[in-house]
């Protein structure tokens, strides 16, 4: 035993608990030995678990630690008929989705049970994290794993999970005693809720009270919507499905393991078919393998696959490959049943040769990825009926059965539901009822959803995080400059969108006295205020980047740091890092700096201001004079990278201008790009792959660098043939040969048609990722034809442009526009319309009148409708419109105008003129 003296931060789950010292006195640790066997001999692990006899309950009769101000209280416990009596709650790891609940609190989250959860699912962990954050929640982590008399070592023979469980009556068990102790035997109890029969029955031989979870719930009193919340157990599931087989069995993980390991079956990530729901991909995880992915067609060949989950596949012979499906299925009918008409023609096919793909069936699963889902209730024609089906915002999810006592209310509402289980005789999986987000529509609720659907952590910033922030006023001190470089000399400025407050890059360039020229690209060092391991840093690593709104944004770390001290705004001292380049006039690089540094913006341009000063001839201040320089070397810079392969792509981007009053959209357009755009972007990248060698070069085993994989050459098939539509070849050897044949792609009389081309080249690639340096060879940037590449600037994410397409089309009626054929497909064509930078599909197959006559060839790929064929890049005029007949599902729908085809093209709406031209509210 020996004694230390620790400087404690303020906890990551108790945010009113502020820094303070503590003299703690550490016991000789458990010693854990385990013994594995591997090739040339036995390795044997050791592990020193410390433990601890002085960790707090947490709770306000307890005064055994008074610098710690209490969690749990007496006197606000839940009513209940079951338990009269003040009580705390302890859960398992089964019974957390009712936590949320604002009824739910004085509840001890126990760290095995916090343990299990994060294991289990990320977004459940972060949900009950969010929950611990609640003060009037009060909920409180108590580190049983940690208390000398909590913790307790597995025994020989025993699971993780039955230990697991173990420890949880051990600690309810040692909670029921140390209250009873604290209150003279008095009222105060704990509670254990578990849906674990066998938990059950060994925590009532143990003396404690415990509950199922149903049955504490529905004791409760003034909320019975609670029990909607209940995860269905695998005991009830019989009571909804019935008894035919629909699926196959999964085969068990032992047999899994063995025929991954032998090859009989591949392990990959299930990527369903936004466009067809008897439709998927398993992308397969491990390097080496001859096939990358596999295709899934057909209900019983997806076996209960949910998107994203890891699952094991078995491969079919060659004979039984096929292409993938050109059909777009709309599954919008509410019903329940089996769409056997969509199956049938889901299943036809065209083979031929050029586009077969590896195709199999899902075996097992090898771990499900569910997380909550956001969607709304589609209500039963049963008038009382309990049991309905949800159907999720994401058309990749499938829909879920769920029983709830509340339909009524949820009715046009956007709520959440969590899968419980996908039995083999059930068309849907069955679920329960989460969280209601609000009416549906509704501009707020609809962010929240776009928000929880992508994982993008959105709450306030905890009391806990903002204790670290720096305290005002803030200045640069005498210490901070002996460490770092004065440029604020520099004639530095920043060139970014209009509005932005976040400016976390600015550049400079100017000549020196030796005749060559110093550029330096200055990122804002967020460092210097974040140290490694708070609960500052931890939430910004949890958000990972901030996220740009239309009109919002969802920001990595507070205010005071992302628009004030680490926004590199003009006329005001900054810190920052900076990558300094000697080049000659050639761009040709002759040294590279790194340092951290102090600077002064001289000026915060947008894209248009930099752009005027550069074509003013009468402007020479510093400033411009070091925008010309900047923008010269980017043009050798660029033209460079072309010539080494570099794709110039291409994807519509657009601009919202909103209302100032009501933040609707007004207008919409495609983004204007200026030479400054390509200027930023050049000396970004250019950064990026200098820092990227530099940490390469000093933790060669450990850095952390992004690449871009090169596209398999099936991934270019639909390129090839919209180029050959128009008798012109793409070559796809490698990337310079691909640039060279998108740069010698024109048409004559027909100038857009290169960016159409562009943009499907953009559809074809792969997604580029992250990586460590020590874990891969392989760290070629293939679009930016870079052999090495990372982030040292800012990466961003950017969401919601559908949905403020939606509001901006919802009070125009009908607009007419003309676009261009992207996609062909078997019963529909899809249509981008360059003006606003928006897709949109029109069908040709109709369930409530007779459908034209359709001809499909895919080699084209051609659709002749009627008379009249269809092929990719054609112009169309069409109709645009908002459909707002599902709520759910709202969308831009598009009908064909020109060419006119009998029963099929619209006549163009008298009272409705050519798109009239709102006035702009700038």
């Amino acid at each position: 035993p020996r004694t230390a003296v620790l400087k404690l931060q303020p906890s990551l789950y108790h945010p009113n608990c502020g820094p303070r010292s503590a003299v703690l006195k550490l016991q000789p640790p458990v010693v854990q030995e385990h013994t594995i066997g591997r090739a040339g001999g036995v390795l044997k692990i050791v592990r020193e678990h410390y433990l601890r006899d002085d960790i707090c309950c947490g709770s306000e009769v307890c005064k055994e630690r008074k610098d710690e101000a209490p969690v749990l209280q007496e006197d606000a416990c839940i009513e209940s008929n079951l338990c009269s009596y003040p009580h705390y709650l302890i859960p398992d790891t089964n019974v957390i989705d009712i936590l949320e609940d604002p009824l739910i609190r004085n509840v001890i989250i126990l760290q095995t049970v916090l343990q299990e959860v994060r294991h289990r699912s990320a977004p459940a962990y972060k949900r009950i994290k969010d929950a611990i954050h609640e003060k009037e929640k009060h909920f409180y982590t108590f580190t049983n794993e940690h208390h000398r008399e909590t913790f307790i070592e597995r025994e020989p023979g025993e699971s993780a999970n039955d230990r697991n469980d173990r420890a949880i009556r051990v600690a309810a068990k040692w909670y029921a005693d140390h209250l009873a102790k604290k209150t003279n035997g008095g009222s105060l109890k704990v509670v254990l809720l578990t849906d674990d029969r066998a938990n059950k029955e060994k925590a009532e031989q143990y003396g404690l009270i415990v509950y199922r979870c149903e049955e504490y719930i529905k004791s409760l009193i003034g909320n019975p919507e609670l029990v909607d919340r209940l995860a269905l157990q695998p005991d009830d599931q019989n009571e909804i499905t019935g008894s035919k087989l629909l699926f196959p069995e999964h085969l068990p993980l032992s047999r899994i393991q063995s025929g991954i390991k032998n090859g009989v079956l591949l392990q990959g990530t299930f990527h369903a078919n936004r466009d067809n729901y008897l439709e998927g991909t398993v992308f397969i995880n491990r390097e080496g393998e001859d096939i990358n992915e596999v295709l899934l067609q057909g209900l019983q060949n997806l076996n209960r696959a949910v998107h994203q989950d890891v699952v094991a596949v078995e491969l079919f012979p060659k004979e039984r490959w096929v292409a993938p499906s050109s059909v777009v299925l709309q599954d919008d009918s509410p019903n329940d049943e089996d769409s056997e008409e969509d199956e049938t023609e889901n299943k036809r096919v065209v083979k031929s040769e050029n586009v077969l793909k590896p195709t199999g069936r899902v075996v097992g699963i090898i771990k499900r990825n569910w997380r909550p889902y956001c969607g709304m209730l589609s209500q039963s024609m049963i008038k009382e009926a309990t049991r309905h089906l949800f159907t999720p915002a994401d058309r990749r999810i499938p829909r879920i059965r769920i029983e709830t006592r509340q339909a009524a209310n949820l009715a046009g509402q956007r709520i959440m539901v969590a899968i419980d289980g996908w039995p083999k005789n059930s068309r849907y999986p069955n679920g329960h009822f989460v969280k209601n987000l609000g009416t549906a529509g509704d501009k707020d609720t609809e962010t929240e959803v776009l928000l929880l659907e992508h994982d993008v952590p959105h709450l306030p910033f905890s009391p806990a995080v903002l204790s670290f922030l720096p305290k005002m006023p803030w200045s640069i001190t005498e210490e901070d400059l002996k460490v770092r470089a004065d440029l604020r000399h520099l004639g530095v400025c920043s060139v970014d969108p209009p509005g932005c407050t976040d400016i976390d890059d600015a550049l400079h360039c100017r000549e020196l006295e030796n005749g060559n020229l110093e550029v330096g690209v200055h990122i804002a060092d967020v460092s210097h205020f974040i140290r490694p391991g708070n609960a500052l840093d931890q939430e910004a690593a949890s958000r990972g980047t901030t996220v740009y709104l239309c009109g919002k944004r969802i920001d990595m770390v507070p205010e005071l740091l992302s628009s004030n001290l680490c926004s590199l705004r003009s006329n005001v001292e900054r810190l920052a890092f900076s990558c300094i380049w000697e080049m000659n006039h050639n761009a040709e690089i002759i040294k590279t700096h790194f340092t951290k540094s102090v600077i002064n913006s001289k000026a915060s341009l947008t894209y248009a201001e930099a752009q005027m000063r550069i074509d003013d001839t009468t402007m020479n201040d510093d400033i411009t004079k070091s925008l010309r320089g900047l923008n010269r070397l980017a043009k050798i810079l660029k033209g460079r990278r072309t010539e080494k392969g570099a794709l110039t792509l291409s994807s519509p981007e657009v601009r919202f201008h909103m209302d100032s009053e009501t933040h609707d959209p007004i207008d919409l357009q495609t983004k204007e790009l200026k030479e400054t755009n390509s200027m930023v972007e050049e000396f970004m990248l250019l950064a990026n792959i200098s820092v990227a060698q530099k940490i390469y070069d000093e933790f060669s085993e450990c850095a952390l660098l992004r690449k871009h994989p090169s596209p398999p050459p099936s991934n270019y098939d639909i390129l090839i043939k919209a180029a050959k539509s128009r008798d012109l070849n793409i070559h796809i050897d490698s990337a310079k040969a691909l640039a060279d044949s998108l740069n010698n792609a024109t048409v004559e009389n027909f100038p857009y048609f290169n960016t159409l081309l562009r943009i499907l080249a953009t559809l074809c690639m792969m997604q580029a990722v992250y990586f460590c340096s020590g874990m891969d060879s392989d760290f070629h940037h293939y679009g930016l034809a870079s052999p090495i590449y990372t982030h040292f600037t800012s990466p961003i994410r950017r969401a919601s442009v559908a949905f403020h397409t939606q509001l901006f089309f919802k009070n125009k009626g009908i607009i007419n526009e003309e676009g261009f054929i992207l996609f062909v497909r078997k019963n529909a064509i899809i249509i981008l319309i360059p003006k606003f930078g928006m897709e949109g599909a029109v069908f040709f197959d109709n369930k409530d009148k007779p459908s034209p006559h359709l001809i499909f060839d895919s080699e084209g790929p051609t659709l002749k409708v009627e008379e009249h064929t269809f092929r990719m890049f054609d112009k169309v005029k069409v109709t645009i419109s908002l459909d707002a007949s599902n709520i759910q599902h709202q969308r831009i729908r598009m009908a064909l105008i020109e060419p006119v085809i009998p029963g099929v093209s619209v006549p163009v709406p008298e009272s409705e003129p050519e798109a009239k031209k709102p006035k702009l509210d700038c």
